[in-house]
């Protein structure tokens, strides 16, 4: 091994995230060794991976899948099985950093372990800072862990503070597709089908976020994770829509001066940027060109249309446990969304209910954040279950 090798775990490497970050290593493969990768179910494309990578060892939290995957690979490495199994490989003694790339609060505890084993964290799971950022944050400020975005919006936020102090940003802009119904008529949203919601404009992203940016709750949830990873007060985080996704996100000083990332909607560029910061290595991607874009518009997010993005923000206002009951909501009633079970609108019904319904602790542990995420997710069952009835 070189001695610039450092040595990457992947939380979910079968994911569009973990996917794409596997591309990146192939372009500096020289850089880095892996250590884990992990994933839930789809042990295919986990054991493609595994015979070209050789990581140290593989991760399967579904046991049922576990076994499969066990009784019929080829791979040579370690097998870990089960919850257990992704925190054992998040928290790997060798590993120097840890991309936690897994979907919704099943990010939280991994990127918890791997924060208290002081590995460097590339954060891809915005769900971890939304339902527990008190508790990450805290426990990274404890350990002098760095937490680095991967995020595009929070990348570029990253990016334009370089070299600046925080004290003189005046307010972080975050930018927003407005996904695929941003000019839709409001007539139309409650016959929206899970294949239109399904068609983002510009982005390639797993399901779960995709539907998240046709409600606009993933811009909330950034709006949250923003304010945990730059320390800054939610009033001084704003959102403009920007349909063409070439401004990833801006930052705006005290003297009037604002900064702005550019780039293509290509996910390889912020992953390179984390796995390599403060250094930016070259890589092969496609490059932007100004000229053939033309125009790029900003307009102001419509909060009655895209009532999802205003109860992020009240979520935060109530504080305490109410971002996560925000997430756990939100995740079950997507997931019922995509089983075309419920339309397309009752995803914000079904939060808003929860955030009246759920008792919101304030200065939670994490076993009431787990046991909230919990409690939330039985009660938003019990309302689809009587919606279908």
């Amino acid at each position: 091994m070189k001695p610039d090798n450092r040595i990457l775990t992947i939380l979910g490497s079968t994911g569009s995230i973990g996917i794409q970050t596997l591309q990146v290593l192939e372009s500096s493969i020289e850089k880095f060794s892996l250590g884990f990768i992990t994933a839930n179910s789809k042990i295919d494309i986990l054991e493609h991976q595994a015979i070209k990578f050789n990581p140290v060892g593989v991760a399967i939290s579904d046991e049922k899948f576990y076994s499969e995957f066990k009784n019929k690979t080829s791979f040579k490495g370690k097998i870990l099985c089960g919850k257990e199994g992704v925190l054992e490989a998040a928290s790997y003694n060798e590993n120097d950093i840890v991309l936690s790339a897994l979907v919704g609060f099943s990010g939280v505890q991994p990127t918890l372990a791997a924060i208290n084993t002081s590995k460097t964290v590339a954060l891809a799971n915005k769900e971890t800072l939304v339902s527990a950022g008190s508790i990450i944050t805290s426990a990274a400020k404890e350990k002098n862990v760095a937490i680095i975005a991967v995020d595009s919006e929070h990348s570029a936020i990253l990016q334009c503070l370089v070299g600046e102090s925080i004290d003189t940003v005046e307010k972080i802009i975050l930018t927003a597709s407005g996904g695929p119904f941003w000019t839709t008529p409001e007539e139309e949203f409650e016959s929206l089908s899970v294949e239109q919601a399904l068609e983002h404009p510009n982005w390639s992203m797993g399901n779960k976020i995709t539907i998240d940016s046709a409600t606009m709750i993933n811009k909330g949830f950034e709006v949250i994770e923003a304010h945990w990873l730059f320390g800054l007060p939610i009033k001084k985080i704003e959102v403009l829509i920007h349909p063409q996704s070439i401004v990833h996100s801006m930052v705006q000083f005290v003297d009037g001066s604002v900064k702005a990332q550019l780039g293509i909607p290509d996910m390889r560029i912020p992953i390179s940027y984390a796995l390599n910061y403060p250094k930016r290595l070259s890589y092969n991607f496609p490059r932007l060109e100004l000229s053939e874009i033309g125009i790029l518009t900003f307009e102001m997010p419509d909060y009655f249309r895209f009532p999802c993005l205003k109860l992020a923000y009240d979520a935060f206002e109530k504080g305490g446990t109410a971002t996560a009951v925000l997430n756990a909501a939100n995740e079950v009633a997507v997931n019922t969304f995509l089983e075309n079970k419920i339309s397309l609108p009752e995803i914000a019904k079904m939060i808003e209910k929860s955030l009246n319904k759920i008792k919101i602790i304030a200065q939670p542990t994490l076993d009431e954040i787990i046991e909230t995420d919990k409690e939330t997710r039985l009660y938003v069952e019990s309302l689809i279950n009587e919606n279908i009835k």
